[in-house]
């Protein structure tokens, strides 16, 4: 692995905040599933039974997490870069006038495996 790929793996795991049993937990939820958008650019709360583009990669985070870094591999990689970009600008994004707990600024971030609320 390139220090570009250890610095990426670095910043992915301080994005991402969620175990993996967790994360998976979460996915699983109905919360998990009202949120986000698919890959056709359709909100998830009219996009039927489609599953969105956060939870298809919460997914993917999911296995990146149980894998050993010797055997990550470059499409590996570049969604580790991905979900650490896709936190920072969401949590850039904090609603100033609603509870977060239930939030869907939460959720989505919590597909993507961050919970902003997590100590």
């Amino acid at each position: 692995m390139t220090d570009d790929a250890d610095d990426v793996r670095r910043a992915f795991r301080d994005a991402v905040n969620m175990a993996p049993a967790e994360l998976t937990r979460w996915l699983k939820t109905q919360d998990s599933k009202s949120v986000g958008v698919t890959r056709d650019g359709q909100k998830k709360s009219s996009a039927g039974g489609k599953e969105s583009v956060g939870r298809a990669s919460g997914e993917k985070i999911v296995t990146i997490l149980r894998t050993k870094k010797a055997d990550l591999t470059e499409d590996d990689i570049a969604h580790m870069r991905k979900v650490t970009g896709y936190v920072k600008r969401h949590l850039a994004q904090r609603p100033q006038s609603e509870p977060l707990e239930d939030s869907r600024w939460r959720y989505s971030l919590m597909n993507w495996g961050h919970d902003p609320l997590k100590k």
